[in-house]
């Protein structure tokens, strides 16, 4: 029997938003950098940027600002606070990956749709609105007071919804930041949008689509 859910909470930086961070650096550093270096420099972004949400909460231009220094001093180049604040203005701009707004509105008007964003407040409406289907809930990492992967953003949707982690059906491209900590909080019902940016792990028991075209079916529709 197909599992119909009561919401369908989604990642949405990554997972539905295309998250130009890499487009970003390139920007800015493509004429210092060799390819390879840059590569390089992308890739350790990435990873300053989830060790930085691993903390306390804080403004996530803290977590720009922090994760860019971080990654320009690892690899010796000089970091500029202007280049981190233009890339966290650039944020809001970004809209979704192409197969998102048809895949989102064969289900939109059936299942309420959740986001549980990393995001800011005032940032998250500017992605949500070009995202072409109707939103029910969305819920910040300022609002919970947490990010993701901390289980603290994933209580806080479970309160605000008044439902539990059998519930949902989770849908992210993410591993680390939202699959794995859905397992562990107990969300059995979890779907990976293969964006490519991760390797498989199919430890974490989820079903695999290529893009939001294939989540309708997943959930009998």
């Amino acid at each position: 029997m197909t599992f119909r859910p009561k919401f369908i909470t989604f990642d949405c930086h990554g997972t539905m938003i295309f998250f130009d961070m890499a487009g970003a650096a390139r920007a800015h550093y493509a004429d210092t950098l060799t390819p390879e270096q840059m590569d390089k420099f992308i890739a350790d972004f990435s990873a300053y940027r989830l060790d930085e949400v691993l903390g306390a909460w804080k403004p996530y231009a803290d977590i720009v600002h922090n994760a860019l220094e971080r990654t320009c001093k690892r690899n010796g180049v000089a970091f500029d606070p202007a280049v981190a604040a233009e890339i966290y203005t650039r944020v809001p701009t970004w809209g979704p990956h192409a197969d998102v707004p048809a895949g989102l509105a064969k289900i939109a008007d059936k299942i309420p749709l959740v986001a549980l964003t990393n995001s800011m407040n005032d940032q998250i409406p500017h992605n949500i609105e070009k995202l072409g289907a109707p939103i029910a809930h969305v819920y910040t990492a300022e609002s919970a007071g947490a990010y993701k992967p901390q289980m603290q953003a994933f209580e806080y949707m479970f309160d605000m919804l008044g439902c539990g982690p059998e519930d949902v059906l989770h849908v992210s491209s993410s591993f680390r930041y939202d699959l794995m900590t859905a397992h562990d909080i107990g969300i059995k019902n979890k779907v990976w949008v293969n964006r490519g940016h991760e390797p498989a792990n199919p430890y974490y028991g989820y079903t695999e689509i290529e893009d939001a075209s294939g989540l309708a079916a997943v959930v009998g529709l």
